[in-house]
């Protein structure tokens, strides 16, 4: 999720747990401690398609936010001595506002490895988009009210902030079933066509959870399309695209391959592209690609010679065609056959403005066009 809900999160729990006692302290501590596990965006891992794969990794563990947070609590309580709460109220609040960041992210498609050490699955329920407001509202309601009366009428301010967390949380359970009606109403369109059986993903439109994406693979293409809740027709319309995974068949022990291959959970699309496709110099690490700060680097041709074509592997479950966030020239290809490459970065391409109204028609009336 965006940083704003991660720090309106911190808050709201810190304020639940310790609002009474340590007031504004408690909110504060809880939005920083919320906010910690997104700081290994700054540890460079030396290439683009690392950095990408390696962010929400041990820092989003379950496990290893658990131990850390006794170390975390001590030097909180350390510092708040004057408050009049115990380490263990603080440690609580520490540990609470930790696990709920992964947590949280887990919702959303990217992948969040939750269970490190004992295993590396990419936890990605993707029912959620990045930026939702209807996450994050709510909390800011129960937080603004509570700063509001907890002068004049704390309990009061306690249950709004309380309201706020709850309303939120009920809110991803029904983002959750809504995501599960969709992928239903999917599998229904296509059982009687030759992508009956073929792997599915459903994940919202953005900033909402009423209009839905679709991506159907098989194994020469993938097919794309919308669904809102409120379609009446049973059939979903789905544009094909295509893709070759074969390019890569010599590469099928190449660590980058593998990698982006695990990563997406086989949602991915392969592509031979013009030998003059701009890339990112160097890697331009976790933040730069997460804020889409690669789109101002310096950009460098793949191949000086013409008679190699980069081959590119783009993460189809961000962004829709022909705006993906994540696309990696991993191989060129030229008359020697297909060579790995160090992996860089194909600079975005960001949707146009019309985009977004576009996705609010497209809720309402299944005929929507740009």
């Amino acid at each position: 999720m965006d940083s704003l809900t991660h720090i309106v999160l911190g808050a709201a729990v810190g304020t639940a747990v310790l609002g009474r006692k340590a007031g504004l302290r408690a909110a504060l501590v809880g939005a920083v401690c919320n906010t910690l596990p997104d700081l290994d965006v700054l540890i460079p891992h030396g290439s683009p398609v690392r950095d990408l794969t390696f962010h929400r990794a041990e820092t989003h563990s379950l496990f290893w936010l658990t131990l850390a947070a006794p170390v975390i609590a001590w030097l909180v309580a350390g510092l708040n001595r004057r408050v009049g709460a115990s380490y263990r109220e603080w440690l609580l609040l520490v540990w609470l506002s930790l696990i709920t960041h992964p947590l949280l992210d887990a919702f959303t498609v990217y992948g969040t490895q939750l269970l490190l050490p004992f295993s590396d699955y990419p936890v990605g329920v993707g029912s959620v988009f990045i930026i939702d407001p209807l996450v994050t509202v709510p909390m800011i309601v129960g937080l603004l009210a509570w700063l509001r009366l907890r002068q004049t009428a704390p309990d009061r301010g306690m249950r709004w902030n309380r309201t706020g967390l709850v309303a939120s949380t009920l809110y991803l359970g029904w983002t959750v079933a809504a995501q599960a009606h969709v992928e239903g109403e999917v599998q229904r369109s296509i059982a009687a066509t030759p992508m009956a059986n073929h792997r599915v993903l459903v994940t919202p439109a953005p900033l909402n959870s009423l209009l839905w994406r679709v991506v159907v693979m098989d194994d020469a293409s993938y097919h794309e399309g919308f669904r809102s809740l409120f379609d009446s027709n049973e059939h979903i319309r789905l544009e094909q695209h295509a893709s070759d995974p074969t390019l890569l068949d010599s590469l099928r022990d190449d660590w980058t391959v593998r990698r982006l291959a695990w990563f997406s959970r086989g949602f991915y699309s392969v592509r031979l592209a013009d030998a003059r496709l701009r890339t990112a110099d160097g890697a331009p690490g976790s933040f730069s690609q997460l804020l889409g700060a690669v789109t101002t680097a310096r950009a460098t041709p793949v191949a000086s010679n013409g008679a190699m074509q980069p081959i590119v592997m783009t993460d189809l479950r961000m962004g829709q065609t022909p705006w993906f966030v994540f696309s990696f020239v991993v191989a060129e290809h030229g008359a020697q056959g297909v060579t790995a490459v160090p992996n860089r970065q194909v600079l975005s391409e960001r949707p146009p403005l019309t985009a977004l109204p576009w996705l609010w028609r497209r809720i309402w009336d299944e005929n929507a066009t740009y």
